[in-house]
């Protein structure tokens, strides 16, 4: 028998890597990676496409990498966005409640009610997230229906992208042979893959430490409460590496990864490491410390930024599950001591959890942007699907043209 499974595929593309995670949900309804693809990529800076061509063939060969590791052909992905022109704002709404009783169409109004705000042209917007419901006045209400009433208010936060970028970015995919079916803001899904429902109610903010910049997003009772970026990534500490050690660009990647440390103190004197030379100069043996005394001041600096983002956002009273660090960048040895010092809070690394299948295969915290979108794109896409116990999925054609007519919807707007 045919397996007819849904297919879902998740497209991140960073400043030093695009990564392609395909996955299919089970009879439990429990998303299983089935495939992972990645290829290193120059042709992005800082979230912005750089270099149509390059990044293009980045998507290709990780898609390809992918679908041999799956045997499935994927023709759509959920894509995530992040950068340094990811802007964010927060608006609210107010209807008055028919037949004095919540309903969902009711919640539908009020949410357009508080979109209804002047975006500027050269922007779009990514998300619409409800924090909080008023009923005549009562505030803290995560869902208002069935609730008797007769004004209903909502508190949003509305997150936007450049156009430019986003339109570069879907040229790219488009070049590379995919199709769209939606763009998630990075950390938005890199939450989904590492945060616990506890985590979020109890309040906690996840950085997502990228190549090119560090992506925020802040819990607050369950929900979104603000969105940032730092700008500083990955890439910087590799730079500090290349100069403070003379050595290639390609060579301080790998001695950060190998030897690389936040806090020299952690670095025993006696350790040595080799250190390849510049422009054909010999490789010479240097003390383990020297790289963490290049990289101590940059990862200092990071979190500070963090830190008075965190101030910034008034939400620093209300971060019970302290910080989540995920993506490459917070694989560095030490970072999450110095943050722990810094922000006198808890601090853990997150994994992508949550899944299935090649679990061990994307357990690091370079692949929770990815994972994260094949969560996000299932709880958009699976109410669409009669899961059956043979692993069979079917999909209502009706259903599917009203999707595709949304999917269309949404993007019209960006050409």
């Amino acid at each position: 028998m045919k397996n007819t499974r849904p297919v879902i595929a998740g497209l991140d593309i960073g400043s030093t890597k695009v990564s392609v995670v395909i996955g299919a949900p089970n009879a439990e309804g429990v998303i299983e990676v089935i495939g992972l693809g990645t290829c290193p990529n120059n042709g992005i800076r800082q979230g912005v496409v750089v270099n149509i061509e390059a990044t293009a063939e980045a998507v290709r060969r990780a898609r390809d990498e992918a679908e041999l590791m799956s045997g499935h052909r994927i023709s759509e992905v959920w894509v995530g966005v992040s950068g340094t022109h990811i802007k964010s704002f927060d608006s609210t709404g107010m209807v008055a409640i028919k037949n004095k009783e919540v309903s969902a169409n009711d919640v539908n109004r009020v949410i357009e009610a508080a979109k209804a705000v002047v975006v500027p042209t050269d922007r779009t917007v990514l998300h619409v997230i409800p924090r909080e419901y008023k009923v005549d006045g009562q505030a803290g209400i995560l869902d208002p229906v069935g609730m008797n009433g007769i004004r209903l208010e909502a508190n949003v936060h509305i997150v936007t992208g450049g156009s430019t970028a986003i339109a570069n970015n879907l040229k790219c995919i488009d070049k590379a042979g995919l199709k769209v079916a939606g763009m998630v803001l990075d950390p938005l899904a890199a939450s989904m893959a590492v945060l616990s429902e506890d985590e979020k109610n109890l309040g906690v903010f996840v950085v997502d430490m990228g190549g090119g910049s560090c992506n925020l997003v802040y819990f607050v009772n369950g929900s979104v409460a603000y969105t940032s970026v730092v700008p500083i990534g990955g890439a910087h500490f590799t730079h500090d590496v290349a100069v403070g050690l003379r050595t290639p660009q390609l060579a301080a990647e790998e001695l950060k990864k190998r030897f690389g440390c936040a806090m020299s103190s952690l670095v025993s004197e006696d350790e040595i490491m080799e250190v390849e030379g510049v422009g054909g100069r010999k490789a010479r043996m240097v003390p383990r410390r020297e790289i963490a005394e290049v990289l101590e001041p940059r990862a200092e600096e990071t979190l500070q930024l963090i830190y008075h983002d965190l101030r910034h956002s008034g939400l620093s009273g209300m971060m019970g599950s302290g910080m989540i660090l995920t993506g490459g960048g917070s694989q560095l040895e030490g970072l999450l001591e110095m943050g722990e010092f810094i922000f006198d809070l808890p601090v853990r690394r997150g994994v992508p959890g949550k899944v299935g299948g090649l679990a061990d295969v994307i357990k690091s915290a370079s692949h929770a942007t990815a994972v994260g979108l094949l969560l996000y794109g299932w709880e958009q896409t699976k109410h669409l699907y009669q899961m059956s116990p043979g692993d069979e999925a079917s999909v209502s054609p009706l259903m599917k043209s009203q999707f595709t007519t949304k999917i269309k919807d949404f993007f019209s707007g960006l050409f």
